[in-house]
């Protein structure tokens, strides 16, 4: 296939904890026109078997054939799906996806990734180096354009070291020490923990039970960082989690040759308090990589990597967990 005879429209899509987008972009003869774009706030199931690709398919095909008829196109010819989850948890959507998106949307080309590959894709594009996603979570994934390299990820229990439920469980760890007077406590946090939950005797009770302990943990994240400018404390968590991201960064970086880094996800929203320390630890860590501005989100990197998988560009590199293509238009 070439580019004149490429697909008109391509698709993306990043589906993660906050929901599903999707983007469709019509291909030209010069390139691509804006992709237009669409979203649901309800995040995909995932069970015993792993993400629920019957879910997905609910949401993903009336968005997709809205983007198409809002766009005067046929069919799509390429899709990439990024999803959080999709290393572990995305057998189902393999074996499934394929023949429901050709069946339903007319697709022939289609890439199941990691929600850290189409960040990727859309922080760097096709370029060696390494990228930290981070928003409740946080992983870190770099390449050579030979293979891959993942760090972190693991899940707020085991890892997502310097992520947001990492950075807000921390904060409140030293709110629970102040209110209890013991060391390392910070009266600050305490007064932030009891304004957004009430008595903090009471928070184990809200804490626990609950499905959504990593986004309830994330969400006092931004009081750790609006403390940190006058709280030693504060400020210190920030520096330990800015040393975490670092860290993961350099386990995935390629050592040899030009490589760049850049930071992506909503974590990093919370501005200089976060961002001081991690510039100083990355140029300690990572002398031999330019830290650059993230292009674009997981969406864009996933309407990138569409496009590159319609018109045969070089793709990212394959792999069986985190980058799985299918060509259902191969002889």
């Amino acid at each position: 296939m070439t580019d004149a005879d490429a697909p008109s429209a391509v698709l993306g899509v990043d589906s993660g904890g906050s929901g599903l987008r999707a983007a469709l972009a019509v291909l030209s003869g010069t390139g691509t026109v804006a992709p237009s774009g669409s979203g649901s706030t309800t995040p995909v199931r995932t069970g015993p078997g792993g993400i629920d690709p019957d879910h997905l398919l609910e949401q993903l095909v009336p968005m997709a054939r809205k983007l198409m008829r809002e766009a005067g196109v046929d069919g799509i010819g390429a899709v990439t799906i990024g999803a959080a989850g999709m290393a572990t948890l995305g057998a189902r959507l393999r074996a499934e996806l394929p023949a429901a998106l050709a069946r339903e949307l007319g697709v022939r080309r289609l890439a199941l990734a990691a929600d850290a590959v189409t960040a990727y894709a859309g922080a760097l594009g096709r370029r060696p180096g390494a990228v930290v996603a981070a928003g409740t979570g946080m992983i870190a994934l770099g390449t050579d354009l030979k293979s891959w390299r993942r760090a972190d990820g693991w899940g707020h229990l085991l890892g997502d070291c310097g992520g947001g439920a990492w950075i807000g469980r921390a904060g409140l760890e030293a709110a629970m020490r102040a209110s209890d007077g013991r060391r390392g406590g910070s009266p600050a946090l305490l007064a932030h923990a009891e304004k957004v939950f009430g008595p903090v005797a009471g928070l184990p009770a809200q804490l626990y039970p609950r499905a959504d302990r990593p986004a309830v943990l994330a969400s006092f994240a931004p009081d750790v960082a609006a403390c940190a400018a006058d709280d030693p404390v504060a400020a210190g968590i920030l520096e330990d989690a800015a040393r975490h991201i670092a860290e993961a960064a350099a386990a995935v970086c390629p050592e040899s040759g030009e490589s760049e880094v850049a930071l992506t996800g909503g974590l990093f929203k919370m501005g200089e308090p976060l961002l001081a320390p991690l510039r100083a630890q990355l140029a300690q860590l990572l002398p031999q990589a330019r830290q650059v501005p993230a292009e674009g989100d997981p969406l864009h990197g996933a309407v990138r990597m569409a496009v590159d998988l319609a018109v045969d560009r070089p793709a990212l590199p394959h792999d069986e967990h985190l980058l799985c293509v299918v060509r259902l238009d191969a002889p």
